[in-house]
């Protein structure tokens, strides 16, 4: 198909083929924007999962914090939630869980930003393209009729090319949808692996920080409640 073709169909279709192609922009455009989002988020937040991990386990809550404050993946903010909560509650760790898993559905809806466009966009172009055939087909057959009122033979030469070119708007819509469904699908499936990620790294962070003030009490109470050491006893001086 040439370009003069493109252009003449184009004009043809007015503006439910130009609304069509505007969606079909507009969905790459939205694609494209939570490709960018969306890269490396898995391997960022693991990488900072592993760091906050080891501090923890080391009992070293400033450097895990700091390390969490200074990085920009997707998972440091669920960290942070749960190191706030740990401060207002005075290192007793009551509510870290509800804290993090109230902060890990906060970013699960900023990484699902703009999909609901995709899912528009698919759901809705190939009525809009059968909205556009339906009104080409009336347009042919009303030129029809006002061909044999005229005294034309009516053939059918005329109806079948308009109808022809009617055609085009359901091809274009169903094309839309089919780009933006499978945009949909891919970020879908993408987002539920990672969503799972983040999901485990909050509850494992959640228990570290919970069983660490259980265990500088374990320490310090074993250190209180270890025995003295019992003094040798002092030889006596020979006679």
């Amino acid at each position: 198909m040439s370009l003069s073709d493109l252009l003449h169909y184009l004009r043809i279709g007015g503006v439910t083929l130009a609304s069509l192609l505007l969606a079909s922009v507009v969905a790459l455009g939205v694609a494209i924007e939570r490709l960018i989002a969306l890269w490396g988020v898995s391997e960022r937040s693991r990488a900072l999962g592993d760091t906050v991990h080891k501090h923890l386990l080391r009992g070293d809550i400033t450097a895990a914090r700091t390390a969490t404050e200074r990085s920009d993946a997707a998972v440091a903010d669920i960290f942070l939630a749960g190191f706030d909560r740990l401060e207002r509650t005075r290192g007793t760790g009551d509510g870290v869980e509800s804290a993090v898993e109230r902060e890990r559905a906060q970013v699960g809806l900023r990484l699902r930003r703009n999909l609901w466009i995709l899912a528009t966009i698919g759901s809705l172009t190939p009525f809009v393209g059968l909205f556009g055939t339906v009104a080409g087909i009336m347009k042919s057959f009303k030129d029809l009729g006002l061909d044999v009122q005229a005294g034309g033979s009516g053939g059918s030469a005329a109806v079948m090319t308009g109808i022809s070119e009617a055609l085009v708007a359901t091809a274009v819509g169903i094309l839309v949808a089919v780009q933006a469904m499978a945009f949909y699908n891919y970020f879908q499936a993408r987002l539920s692996r990672v969503l799972v990620e983040l999901r485990l790294m909050g509850d494992e962070f959640a228990e570290l920080l919970r069983e660490r003030p259980m265990n500088g009490s374990a320490a310090s109470a074993s250190s209180s409640t270890a025995p003295a050491p019992v003094d040798a006893p002092r030889s006596q001086p020979e006679a």
